[in-house]
């Protein structure tokens, strides 16, 4: 336990039409200021998102989403938000929005590994 780092994460939900509120799961965000660790994972089912909606464009998500990784990355494409402070950057990306791409609230918990536990919630809630 003593190895063990709080970490914060939320989960990226897509929502094809904002107006209905309906949502699926796309991706996961976690940052952990002890490890200095900010990173997306993500995967959208396009057979899942057709069902939902058949108007909006799989890479156009896929390209927004990205954006998150350049931003998580701190990567110069990334614009001024890639800039910030590791925790400024995490609560940009997991403020609440009302677009096509919206972050839960945000969860937190104690793990020696963010990689590892990012690839554990993926999975959980994404997969």
């Amino acid at each position: 336990m003593q190895d063990k780092v709080t970490f914060e994460y939320a989960i990226i939900r897509l929502v094809p039409k904002v107006e209905r509120e309906e949502f699926f799961n796309v991706g996961v965000i976690l940052y952990s200021k002890r490890k200095k660790f900010l990173n997306v994972k993500y995967h959208v089912d396009n057979e899942k998102l057709k069902a939902f909606s058949c108007e909006l464009d799989i890479e156009d998500i896929n390209n927004h989403l990205k954006s998150w990784e350049l931003i998580c990355k701190g990567s110069p494409l990334s614009g001024a938000i890639g800039q910030f402070e590791l925790s400024d950057r995490f609560r940009w990306l997991a403020a609440s929005r009302s677009t096509v791409i919206q972050s839960s609230k945000t969860h937190s918990g104690l793990t020696d590994n963010p990689e590892e536990e990012l690839n554990k919630i993926f999975e959980k809630h994404v997969l």
